[in-house]
């Protein structure tokens, strides 16, 4: 549903305004602050007086809002899902939501924001240097197979981070851009935060578990919404492969191919009809369980951003996914 409901400025603030006159500084009390929380943020504005008159440009004008209601229906098995939600930023709706604002794990979810700041931040054709740190990956967790010493193009490296979904990606990516990981997780958080993703926290680039990194279905949404304006970023989650031509620590010219991990851009899983997905990231640990941020349009050819959090399993997490576009997309 859409929240509409408009700010009310307090009697004193409007005689203030009234009595000031042009030249004189207007001092306001409180003023707008983005630590709220996201499930107020319908109510929160943005207030700019530099015209002749004063105007009020709300910061949820063009963000899909809703209260804490669940949706409820036959058509969706949402017992095998934590927390989910489906985003219709052409009338500002969530046609379905559980959950969307409870604390839940990232996992790989993580490195859509770990993108989103390497392309607005760095250059795309800076070369990145391996670090020892950042080679060090347990093996078996996820990897692009980068070595210390190896030498590639961030654009480049921003596959192996969105498509194979390598956890050494993103901790160089990190080092490049804020010169360690703790440093760009704290540009994470001031990021998020600029978005109004406040049920957010962020300690790392790459979604590895940890009992303090963490968000919720609807931050993911914001965070993604500001990530797919991103030309190279819409680029990275529409690529099924990807061949990639890098310099090894030796000097030696080397080379790998990357798949999308997403089913359905590799075509292990078949769209419901009416829906065309375009892409998205994955995510997966013991404690976030199977999770998805997908972008797809609708049958009107509208975006529709849809949201999965621990899923009990990977064949259930696009089983659900399809549900809901199916029922919740249009």
């Amino acid at each position: 549903m859409k929240c509409t409901s408009k700010l009310l400025f307090s009697g004193i603030l409007v005689c203030s305004l009234l009595t000031c006159g042009c030249s004189s500084n207007v001092a306001i009390e409180d003023p707008y602050d983005i630590s709220a929380s996201a499930t107020n943020a319908e109510n929160e504005a943005v207030i700019d007086f530099s015209g002749s008159s004063a105007s009020v440009h709300y910061f949820a004008e063009d963000l899909c809002v809703a209260p804490k209601e669940q949706t409820h229906s036959d058509a969706v098995t949402d017992e095998v899902v934590e927390a989910m939600g489906v985003f219709l930023p052409a009338d500002g709706t969530i046609s379905y939501q559980k959950n969307i604002y409870e604390k839940m794990y990232p996992a790989s979810t993580t490195k859509i924001l770990t993108a989103y700041l390497a392309i607005t931040q760095g250059n795309l054709d800076d070369i990145v240097t391996i670090s020892e740190h950042a080679a060090d990956q347990a093996s078996d967790s996820s990897v692009c197979g980068m070595k210390a010493g190896d030498q590639i193009k961030l654009s480049d490296l921003l596959y192996g981070l969105m498509l194979k979904s390598g956890n050494d990606a993103a901790v160089a990516i990190a080092e490049h851009i804020s010169g360690s990981e703790d440093a760009f997780a704290e540009l994470m958080n001031e990021t998020a935060r600029s978005f109004g993703a406040t049920n957010s926290h962020f300690v790392n680039a790459n979604g590895l578990h940890d009992e303090d990194h963490y968000t919720c279905v609807y931050d993911l949404y914001l965070i993604f919404a500001h990530a797919i304006e991103e030309d190279f970023f819409m680029q990275l989650i529409q690529t099924r492969s990807y061949t990639v031509y890098y310099t090894d620590a030796s000097g030696a010219q080397a080379s790998q191919t990357w798949t999308n991990t997403n089913k359905y851009l590799n075509g292990e899983v078949t769209q419901p009809e009416g829906v065309t997905v375009l892409g998205g990231k994955t995510g997966t640990t013991n404690a976030a369980g199977y999770c998805l941020v997908l972008l797809s349009n609708n049958d009107k050819k509208e975006p529709v951003i849809s949201v999965i959090l621990k899923s009990d399993g990977r064949s259930n997490l696009y089983y659900v996914m399809n549900q809901v576009l199916a029922n919740f997309a249009k």
